[in-house]
């Protein structure tokens, strides 16, 4: 069973209609006690970085959800803020992240006159892979997914980069370490190409 986690910052009920569509079972998941019975799980995030942090620790699902993922090894997926948290801490705010990719948080440049940008980062974007990962499975080609986002994650490991988007710069928008993995854009906005990945993610 598939697990969204719902600790208020994220569109849960997104992911639920996609996996019953797939005939995938799926629940939200709500406290520490329903964690464990999960077999996968998908962390989504919306808003800033310390808020979507304080919301998890808040719900009491923190340490939990340490232990089964680093420790017992479920596989997670960090979904745009939710692929952030991953990371060991963000230019957005104060707090720490789960650490569990070797990455910081970065904010776009918007100062460039070579190649000027506005943020948000929102709307359709090419995805480009740098190496076969079982996520992208079948998404190799023409792929595009929505993005909305004013920061990106900037790896300190190259071999934990899947792949990546441009915009004013290039930044990693799939990675994965292990278990572990994060996608920067929304694949339960993106149509056929979100739903292939997230399919290819309960298939793991």
């Amino acid at each position: 069973m598939i697990g969204i986690l719902e600790y208020g910052s994220g569109n849960v009920r997104a992911f639920i209609n996609i996996y019953k569509k797939l005939s995938v079972p799926a629940s939200i998941i709500k406290n520490a006690n329903e964690l464990r019975s999960a077999s996968k799980l998908i962390l989504p995030g919306v808003g800033s970085f310390d808020y979507a942090m304080q919301m998890l620790k808040g719900s009491g699902m923190r340490q939990v959800l340490d232990e089964i993922v680093t420790r017992y090894g479920i596989p997670i997926l960090g979904v745009c803020v939710g692929m952030q948290m991953l990371a060991h801490s963000s230019q957005e705010g104060n707090q720490a992240g789960l650490g569990w990719i070797d990455a910081d948080v970065k904010k776009f440049d918007t100062t460039s006159r070579d190649n000027p940008i506005n943020v948000p980062h929102i709307g359709w974007n090419d995805v480009t892979p740098l190496k076969a990962n079982h996520l992208l499975e079948g998404l190799e080609r023409g792929a595009r997914f929505y993005f909305l986002h004013s920061y990106y994650l900037a790896c300190h490991r190259k071999e934990e980069i899947v792949a990546v988007t441009e915009y004013g710069t290039e930044f990693a928008c799939v990675v994965n370490q292990g278990n572990i993995y994060g996608v920067q854009f929304h694949p339960e906005k993106s149509h056929q190409w979100g739903i292939r990945l997230l399919k290819n993610f309960a298939s793991l």
